[in-house]
């Protein structure tokens, strides 16, 4: 089946709590193994969304939703997260600025992953906060090894 002419989306408000994480990772591997099209390679999408998900309910304040969105572009995907507050992630598009994170912490590496594993990522104001986000690239689809 060839890849959609338009992009395919999916779009979901999640709590501000812990248990939006789960719930956003398995929408987007349901979204990336559900098409029959070249996808993004899924265990690095849910790594980088759980990122972005568990960054929104950690440094955001209140209880207004978090935004997942996941789009599914000819060339791979893209993931959005949305939340309530304006100000930008501190390190994700400027790594010059970031210190690097102490691997002795629990917390900090998280924009680190997407900025090295995601194809590009940044953010962008909205009307009630901001968007986060990053892309990957489709991954062919593997062949099976031919039968001699």
């Amino acid at each position: 089946m060839p890849p959609p002419s338009t992009p395919t989306s999916w779009r979901i408000a999640l709590p501000h709590t812990s248990a939006a994480v789960p719930v956003a990772r398995a929408l987007v591997r349901t979204a990336l193994t559900e098409i029959e099209s070249p996808a993004a390679d899924t265990d690095t999408a849910e790594l980088l969304t759980a990122e972005l998900v568990a960054n929104a309910v950690e440094h955001t304040t209140g209880d207004a939703p978090i935004e997942l969105v996941v789009e599914l572009l000819e060339s791979g995907c893209q993931v959005e997260v949305h939340d309530a507050d304006p100000a930008p992630p501190a390190d994700l598009t400027n790594p010059d600025d970031a210190e690097a994170p102490d691997p002795w912490q629990e917390h900090g590496r998280g924009l680190l992953l997407i900025r090295t594993l995601s194809s590009s990522c940044g953010h962008r104001p909205t009307d009630s906060g901001k968007a986060v986000w990053f892309t990957l690239p489709a991954v062919p689809a593997q062949r099976p090894p031919s039968e001699a």
